[in-house]
């Protein structure tokens, strides 16, 4: 049976807004039993406040459902550090999802890993030098990278996101990062596996032509692009063919009927 990876924002909402249609198409696609999985790459919340932040929206959405760049990092670490320290550059929110590791404090021995996700307004000179400082050193920890979006589409327009903090880093120190998050392939692995699905069985949704589309092709899995989000008719020019294009989430339903169902 075909499975399906929704991301959330842009496509099911845009900021505090629902996207029209997407509670009526939560409600289709748990009714016909669809295999469902949500990936976002957001990181400017815990996974907690993300459930709350749906279900005040009129979206519910368990943990089962819901995989994030935080909970892929954390599993990484726990099978690859070993209690190692880890620094955290990541939302305050955020950090609650990395208790069960050894976080690494100013002062102390140079970290094994670095995790890299969306300040905000929270990058400075200053921030991006102390990160810069710890990848210079003659022990290099790991870069890890909670996605790499490029900018995502807030209330009052575009916003730079986590990628192109990270390419800088990785520029002028030299180390590459491990992602976690879109469009890596390892995450888009770590869904499959979640949802008991094999790419070729598996279609991913979503408003970004690199993370989303190019990603999930990458990955071996179809895609479908929305025009709600992010999307910008530009994004049809960039050389990535998406398997299909439909204006939102609403349209769903029927694209499914006509395309898999029949």
């Amino acid at each position: 049976m075909t499975s399906v990876l929704f991301d959330l924002d842009g496509v099911f909402y845009q900021g505090n807004q629902l996207i029209p249609g997407a509670v009526e198409t939560l409600s289709w696609i748990k009714t016909h039993n669809i295999p469902y999985l949500f990936v976002t790459n957001t990181t400017s919340r815990s996974r907690k406040a993300l459930q709350e932040k749906f279900s005040a929206l009129g979206l519910e959405i368990d943990e089962f459902h819901l995989l994030t760049p935080p909970l892929a990092a954390v599993q990484w670490l726990k099978e690859n550090i070993n209690q190692q320290p880890v620094a955290l550059y990541v939302p305050e929110v955020t950090k609650s999802e990395f208790s069960e590791l050894t976080l690494w404090s100013h002062g102390k021995a140079n970290p094994a890993a670095i995790v890299m996700g969306d300040l905000g307004e929270g990058w400075s000179f200053t921030v991006l030098n102390q990160i810069f400082r710890l990848l210079m050193a003659d022990t290099r920890p790991v870069l890890i990278a909670l996605g790499m979006t490029r900018y995502w589409q807030a209330d009052d327009g575009l916003r730079l996101d986590v990628a192109p903090f990270v390419i800088a880093l990785q520029h002028a120190s030299g180390v590459a990062p491990l992602v976690l998050g879109k469009p890596d392939g390892l995450f888009y692995q770590a869904a499959l596996k979640m949802l008991g699905s094999k790419a070729e069985q598996t279609l991913m949704v979503g408003d970004d032509i690199r993370g989303d589309i190019e990603g999930a092709q990458q990955a071996g899995l179809n895609a479908i692009l929305v025009r709600t989000g992010k999307f910008r008719s530009v994004d049809l020019e960039q050389g990535i063919k998406p398997d299909a294009v439909i204006d939102s989430i609403k349209d769903f339903p029927q694209w499914w009927q006509e395309n898999i169902s029949r």
